[in-house]
């Protein structure tokens, strides 16, 4: 980042090793993003579930109508 700033700063173009270096760094920061998000679903997974089994149940038993249905 800081190499970023300073290239920025002094107002030359960045050289293709310094194009690869920012391709890396993007790189690394959706890899960082993805894990969040699979750390994320993998632990409310099952809440969300459970909230969604939960009202599914309450539908269908007071309404006879939607009984015939499926969760």
């Amino acid at each position: 980042m800081i190499e970023y700033l300073r290239l920025l700063f002094s107002g030359r173009r960045p050289t293709a090793d310094d194009r690869g270096a920012s391709a890396v760094e993007y790189g690394l920061l959706i890899a960082g993003i993805a894990a969040i998000i699979v750390v994320a679903v993998m632990t409310l997974g099952p809440v969300v579930k459970k909230a969604f089994t939960a009202t599914c149940s309450s539908i269908t038993s007071n309404n006879a109508a939607v009984a015939t249905g499926s969760c």
